[in-house]
């Protein structure tokens, strides 16, 4: 078989995430893509053998988790910060997996998404660790 017919899996670490079309550079994680559908289950009268499993609504189980090493952009800071003031902007959120020669692959698009837990950096004198923060997400949907 050669090897442009080749579908290989996409590695994982190469991604983007996009706030409001604007590229945020600088994620070493992000987690929470999920989504399932909600089964509904009832039982016909007379059918004993089974019950009827429906699809229901579809539900995000998760939160979007973003990591990143705190650099000197304070977007992410500030806009959690404002809706600790009760300024609340509900912003689209994009993760793009990119395969090994940089194309898309693949595009997550969460609605109108507003961040709800910052987590700062774990600071220890006696480490070379990246400081890293933490962006907890929550959404209206995915496109």
């Amino acid at each position: 078989m050669a090897t442009a017919d080749r579908h290989d899996p996409v590695l994982s670490f190469q991604f983007i995430v996009e706030i409001k079309g604007v590229s945020v550079a600088g994620f070493s994680e992000v987690s929470g893509l999920d989504v399932e559908s909600a089964v509904e289950t009832f039982r016909e009268g007379g059918e004993l053998r089974f019950e009827q499993q429906l699809v229901g609504w579809m539900k995000f189980p998760s939160r979007i988790v973003l990591k990143r090493g705190i650099a000197d952009s304070e977007e992410l800071w500030s806009w959690h910060q404002d809706v600790t003031r009760g300024i609340v902007t509900r912003k689209d959120v994009s993760i793009v997996l990119r395969d090994s020669a940089g194309n898309k692959v693949r595009k997550w698009i969460f609605h109108q998404a507003v961040p709800v837990k910052w987590v700062g950096p774990q600071l220890r004198a006696s480490s070379s660790e990246v400081a890293v923060e933490t962006l907890e997400l929550i959404h209206r949907g995915q496109a």
